[in-house]
């Protein structure tokens, strides 16, 4: 048991990465320069099996508020010390036609927008805020910390069985432990990740010039899309509606401040598509 222990403990301190938003240390079991490449091969993939939409308004708006989202991220971490935080990353922003209400960034910068999300966003501002969500995850490496604690999971189940002579009590750890190391470790480490990309985002649309104000907004109109029941939010990846509203209305005033430190007093006015 102290081995294993002591060799957990041994891992996780030598695979500790910097948050460059937050400044607290998370797990990094797989390097950059590893995961961006295989990141970067799949992204190619799917674009191949995908319908993509090129050269039309709304793929060009995609593409233009991907760019803005990208400089003020790198404007941001260059005035906070972080220069050349970015060089690895290979910004691409893509425009899928599917209807499906989503968005989603690969580790390094790939990005993809389904047509489907558009409907809810209704204005480019609210694009401005989903897209600060998505390049959010990826300035953060979230993609790298959730392969990481999942790897931590599966060593914790590894360990246990190993260490558990008992068949009776071997069944039984291996009953609970997936469910309760979800529950308990997994999922709000998820939530965590998205709390922190909302707050990420609405910093970085309001220095890119969009009004973090719509953000909320954005949200009131998911939560009216929505269909069915939601789980609990113990139970789910990712906060709940009324959560993150609450959130992103109380953060929007402190990105206002935070852009009003790069020269940003006003923003682009919100018009529908």
């Amino acid at each position: 048991m102290k081995k294993v222990i002591a060799l957990s403990v041994f891992i996780f301190i030598l695979s500790c990465a910097t948050n460059p938003f937050t400044g607290k240390k998370t797990l990094a079991l797989i390097p950059n320069s590893q995961l961006f490449p295989t990141a970067f091969a799949q992204y190619d993939q799917f674009l191949t099996e995908n319908k993509v939409e090129t050269g039309t308004t709304r793929a060009n708006m995609i593409k233009r508020v991907g760019e803005r989202i990208a400089v003020a991220a790198e404007r941001w971490l260059d005035a906070n010390g972080k220069q050349g935080y970015l060089k690895d990353y290979k910004w691409e922003y893509n425009l899928v036609n599917d209807p499906t209400i989503n968005a989603w960034c690969m580790p390094g910068g790939k990005i993809v927008f389904y047509t489907g999300i558009l409907d809810v966003a209704q204005n480019e501002t609210a694009v401005a805020a989903i897209m600060g969500h998505e390049v959010a995850h990826a300035l953060a490496n979230h993609g790298q910390q959730r392969m990481s604690a999942g790897m931590m999971q599966q060593l914790g189940a590894v360990g246990g069985n190993v260490l558990i002579k008992d068949d009776k009590t071997r069944n039984a750890f291996n009953q609970y432990y997936g469910v309760g190391s979800t529950v308990l470790g997994i999922l709000p480490f998820s939530r965590k990740h998205e709390n922190e990309s909302d707050k990420i985002g609405v910093y970085l649309m309001a220095i890119a010039g969009y009004n973090p104000d719509e953000a909320a907004e954005l949200w009131k109109r998911m939560g009216a899309k929505s269909s069915g029941q939601a789980p609990p939010e113990f139970l789910s990846t990712h906060p709940s509606n009324e959560t993150r509203i609450k959130n992103l209305q109380a953060e929007a005033s402190l990105a206002k401040a935070e852009a009003r430190k790069f020269g940003v007093t006003n923003f682009r006015p919100i018009k529908n598509f």
